[in-house]
């Protein structure tokens, strides 16, 4: 669970940030879901930016976050905002201090991070909840956690079919038919 909110006397914002899935018998665990809150949804960085006193600086996979097994976990993300205006933050966030455990063998995900990097430099460890005041220059800093592992990732067993092969992403969606349909013209 990974919960952001932050307001002052004039907005308020609230967001539930995606992480790593844990891995199972048979499966990869899932990169930057929302494995753990049904029904939300993160904003579009155009709409965060114009309403409210931030800039994202930053939002990406947390690359090599999901823990090694047979079969891996799922990689948590990286958000980065930049506070505009002063306004009160507050996290509420799990495996901050215990990994995400791994299964039958699976290593554990990396554990999550809350940083606020603050205007003069200085870096302060938020913990897993927390509200602390933010000011212009501020830079909250959100690493989620990875998903366990499956598995003894040693294990030289060949898999069925071609689950020891690295993941491959089909393009597809709407951006994918876009461009598709610009470079057929």
């Amino acid at each position: 669970m990974n919960n952001v909110t932050l307001g002052n006397a004039h907005m308020g914002y609230y967001e539930t940030v995606a992480g790593g899935a844990g891995a199972g018998p048979g499966w990869h665990g899932r990169s930057g879901v929302h494995s753990h809150m049904t029904n939300t949804r993160i904003t579009d960085p155009e709409i965060l930016e114009s309403r409210y006193p931030v800039i994202l600086r930053r939002f990406e996979l947390r690359l090599g976050s999901g823990g090694r097994g047979r079969f891996r976990g799922g990689d948590g993300i990286i958000r980065e905002l930049l506070f505009r205006e002063e306004a009160l933050l507050s996290v509420l966030t799990e495996r901050r201090a215990f990994q995400p455990y791994g299964l039958m063998g699976g290593e554990p995900g990396a554990r999550g991070l809350n940083l606020l990097i603050r205007k003069d430099g200085r870096t302060v460890n938020l913990g897993g909840k927390t509200s602390v005041p933010v000011y212009p220059g501020d830079v909250f800093c959100l690493h989620t956690p990875g998903g366990g592992g499956y598995g003894d990732p040693e294990d030289p067993t060949p898999l069925p079919g071609s689950a020891m092969q690295p993941l491959v992403f089909p393009e597809r969606g709407s951006v994918y038919e876009y461009r598709r349909a610009q470079e057929a013209v």
